[in-house]
């Protein structure tokens, strides 16, 4: 099975990173009881820290990174697409290299940190008929909005539909591993 490849912003990962980790942290307190105790407050979580490994190959190499090093000092979060992680805005924290580059191999790490609200797995169903101005225009059935880190397959599983139906349905989705936050999507 071959995965999509990770973006961020505008940069298009010619190959998938090599590694990946994820933490998911969480802030607690801690407050000193007299006598030896402790109380412990979960503040809940916060944010998660994205991480990788790769390398750029072959005669665009340093090229490549150079790209993706003048993405990492763009301001602000970006949406960061990822085949196995949810779609999520995220800031790009950290870019190192891993060895001395040269102009046909670069082994890189990077990191990326989201908060705990960047990404949405929850669903609104909305459904069109043919009394609406909205259902004219979209042709009726059952339509979902996308909303803020879903992705096609995660709605297709919300919905009980195979992910091939659902792109079936939206000839107007080009590439099934990027939709916008905002897009109609068909389900039924």
């Amino acid at each position: 099975m071959k995965l999509a490849a990770m973006r961020y912003k505008g940069f298009v990962w010619p190959h998938n990173p090599r590694t990946y980790t994820i933490e998911y942290e969480r802030v607690m307190g801690e407050q000193k009881v007299p006598f030896g105790r402790y109380f412990l407050q979960d503040m809940g979580p916060a944010k998660r820290i994205m991480r990788g490994e790769g390398e750029f190959v072959g005669l665009e190499a340093y090229q490549q990174f150079k790209q993706l090093a003048s993405v990492f000092y763009e301001d602000g979060p970006g949406l960061l697409i990822h085949p196995v992680w949810q779609t999520s805005d995220a800031y790009f924290v950290e870019l190192s290299l891993r060895q001395e580059p040269r102009a046909d191999y670069v082994r890189y790490a990077f990191a990326f940190w989201e908060g705990f609200d960047g990404h949405n797995t929850g669903i609104r169903v909305e459904e069109k008929n043919a009394q609406g101005a909205a259902s004219a225009a979209w042709g009726g059935g059952l339509w979902h909005t996308v909303r803020q880190g879903e992705t096609l397959w995660g709605i297709a599983q919300a919905y009980g539909v195979s992910l091939s139906a659902v792109i079936a349905l939206n000839p107007q989705i080009k590439n099934p591993n990027f939709v916008l936050t905002g897009e109609k999507v068909r389900v039924r």
